[in-house]
């Protein structure tokens, strides 16, 4: 029986809409998995009620997370936020943890996982670490792997890719900055910015701050995480 996945939409105040790009959808379809697009609802107990007949949980990437949920007033280089997707993503990871259920965050879905978890975000870590960091917004074709990420043995992302290096792609600004308790640190660029964590007591808790999405038609091992 095939595995039915949560996959969260984003949304538009401005324009009165709610979205997902195909890739998500494309992705969870090759691995085996059926798509179940969820988006924002008022009522959090229908989130929990929805998220209770589903076998996992994919957080997609999106606009920035507003700083209030982690403390912190909004400073100049925060982008656009959405709150109603906020709320929506928030709760699904909250009950995913919580109910053990799998659930993997793509770029700013492990932004939203580790929040979700009690960590803290770089709300824009170019002017957070003095530019000393790489290019994250690449300039480059959306699905090309422009900077290399370290892997940590004995790492569920390692188990997927079967590797201790990897070269992925990059569009973000906003980053992980202190992981949430429970959470280890698994891959990280040459500038110290995180991009893979895990829990240690779930199941199958992990963030990656890259698109392996937009990857897998060039770089076919990336389908693994999906798997």
């Amino acid at each position: 029986m095939k595995a039915v996945i949560a996959l969260t939409c984003g949304c538009s105040s401005e324009e009165g809409r709610y979205y997902v790009r195909e890739a998500y959808v494309r992705c969870i379809e090759a691995a085996g998995g059926i798509p179940l697009l969820v988006p924002p609802l008022e009522d959090q107990g229908d989130i929990q009620h929805l998220l209770r007949s589903v076998d996992g949980v994919l957080l997609p990437g999106g606009v920035d997370i507003d700083p209030i949920h982690f403390g912190e007033e909004p400073m100049e280089g925060l982008g656009t936020i959405e709150p109603h997707w906020d709320r929506l993503e928030l709760a699904a990871a909250r009950f995913a943890l919580a109910s053990d259920l799998p659930i993997l965050g793509i770029c700013r879905g492990v932004q939203v996982l580790n929040v979700a978890a009690g960590g803290s975000l770089y709300q824009d870590i170019a002017s957070q670490t003095k530019g000393k960091c790489l290019q994250h917004s690449q300039k480059a074709p959306r699905w090309y792997a422009t900077h290399s990420i370290k892997i940590e043995p004995n790492s569920l992302l390692g188990e997927m890719l079967g590797t201790k290096t990897a070269r992925v792609n990059s569009h973000h600004h906003q980053a992980v900055k202190i992981p949430a308790p429970g959470f280890k640190v698994t891959a990280a660029s040459a500038d110290g910015i995180i991009e893979c964590i895990e829990s240690e007591k779930h199941r199958f808790a992990c963030g990656v701050q890259w698109h392996p999405e937009l990857m897998v038609e060039h770089y076919p091992e990336q389908m693994e995480i999906f798997r």
